[in-house]
């Protein structure tokens, strides 16, 4: 499955390079720092190449941001 967007793709390398040693784990936040946790190498690996062209800076994840009164 690649990426939805830039912001997804870009995480998905952080949490990748951390999953291999190459940056500390303690050093990753939001996102990455969950799909470290919760994804395998092969599946970092293919969000992470996804091309970055024509793709959304971001992508609604389907939460309602409106606030009930």
């Amino acid at each position: 499955m690649p990426a939805k967007s830039k912001a997804q793709q870009k995480a998905a390398g952080a949490a990748l390079a951390a999953k291999r040693g190459d940056i500390p784990k303690k050093d990753l936040k939001g996102a990455s720092r969950q799909m470290v946790k919760s994804m395998s190498e092969s599946q970092l690996r293919e969000f992470a190449k996804t091309k970055r062209a024509g793709k959304p800076e971001h992508v609604n994840q389907g939460r309602s941001h409106q606030r009930s009164k």
